[in-house]
């Protein structure tokens, strides 16, 4: 038989380099996919942690809610609020962003959170992230049912140059206002009379209106809130009196420790101009000099004498009577509730002039409503 040689010399290196090639890249791909999900994890934890500052920084806004100046920014698109960029809670990130009042109600926080890799734009260490979120919020106000520039119960003797106006008007130098709504009535009543003599006038849609509906209840219990509810949230408590209220300035800042500071509805723009306290007088006061704004609770009469300008919402459990003087004509810009208790003759002489305000009354309902999100859909993934 013949030997067959077989020259079989490096078949183990061949063998071995090819499975070295094999297992290496079978170690490559496990590391290179190891990585990849390593990244893909941290990605995701950076989406989170993004998502969570803005989520914290879009509550920390609603707490840290100013109504008296951020209830009043115009509707959107005609301006909106910046929120600067500032340390999330716990140090973890940053945010920022815009806030937008999308109704009279209704309110857009635009927050984008930050990751500590993404500060400045400058992505370091392997990346950075950051989320958009919108909170969608509203303001709960207190429904006083004012559907009047005068409410009451009993009768309304209108002489002088004294004018009781429905017309929705802004007051001078409010460009925060929207655009005035429909006429409403001059007075609103449950039957009482309403008489004129002199240059008095009563104008609306109608001029008077009579309102079976009207009664006690109308002057103490409101949806959302009762007067005696109201006035245990007062800012300012007043025995009975007389009084001058002004707006109170120390170091360029509006002095609210001073009782007799009621803000500045005369000039919105000044230190007190966003200032609508609640004023609680214990009983009959008197109002001679300057001004005021917010909403005033009277336990008894109210009697306002010459030069007086008040701003917002009055309620008043017993009368109100005006006499004119001075140079100043408009004596209330909002809406008055006067329960006429003993049903008596309501008294506006002289140059008193009751306008019906819708933006007056909104600002004092707002300057004391804080925000909440909404309870269902409140937050917006945005992009």
């Amino acid at each position: 038989m013949n030997r067959i040689l077989r020259d079989e010399r490096g078949m183990a290196l061949a063998v071995a380099i090819f499975a070295l090639v094999i297992v290496g890249a079978m170690v490559a791909g496990a590391f290179f996919a190891g990585t990849q999900e390593q990244r893909v994890g941290e990605n995701q934890r950076r989406v989170m942690q993004s998502y969570g500052i803005a989520e914290a920084g879009a509550q920390e806004r609603v707490l840290s809610w100013n109504p008296s100046t951020m209830n009043r920014i115009r509707q959107y698109p005609e301006t909106s609020a910046v929120i600067p960029d500032q340390p999330a809670p716990g140090g973890t990130g940053r945010y920022f962003g815009t806030s937008y009042r999308l109704g009279p109600n209704v309110f857009l926080l635009d927050v984008t959170g930050l990751e500590t890799r993404s500060y400045g734009g400058n992505v370091t260490g392997g990346g950075g992230a950051r989320q958009r979120v919108g909170l969608i919020a509203r303001i709960a106000p207190i429904e006083f049912g004012i559907k009047a520039s005068l409410t009451t119960q009993g009768g309304v003797s209108v002489g002088g140059n004294a004018v009781v106006s429905g017309v929705d008007q802004n007051p001078a130098g409010w460009v925060s206002c929207d655009p005035p709504g429909p006429t409403q009535p001059g007075v609103r009543d449950n039957g009482g009379s309403v008489s004129t003599g002199g240059n008095g006038t009563v104008t609306g849609n109608p001029p008077v209106v009579n309102d079976p509906t009207i009664n006690n209840g109308s002057f103490t219990t409101f949806g959302g809130a009762s007067y005696a509810q109201l006035a245990a949230r007062a800012n300012i408590t007043i025995g009975p009196g007389n009084y001058g209220t002004a707006p109170a300035v120390a170091g360029g800042v509006c002095n609210t420790a001073v009782i007799t500071n009621w803000g500045d509805g005369d000039n919105p723009t000044a230190p007190c101009g966003n200032y609508f306290p609640i004023i609680h007088a214990t009983g009959t006061i008197t109002l001679n000099n300057t001004q005021g704004q917010g909403i005033l609770l009277v336990d008894g009469d109210l009697n306002v004498q010459g030069s007086y300008n008040f701003y917002g919402i009055v309620i008043i459990q017993g009368d109100l009577k005006t006499s004119g003087g001075g140079t100043t004509e408009a004596h209330f810009w909002g809406g008055v509730m006067a329960k006429n208790a003993d049903l008596s003759v309501q008294n506006l002489s002289g140059k008193a002039t009751l306008n019906f305000s819708s933006c007056s009354i909104l600002a004092a309902i707002q300057a004391q409503s804080p925000i909440s999100p909404m309870r269902q859909r409140a937050y917006l993934w945005l992009y």
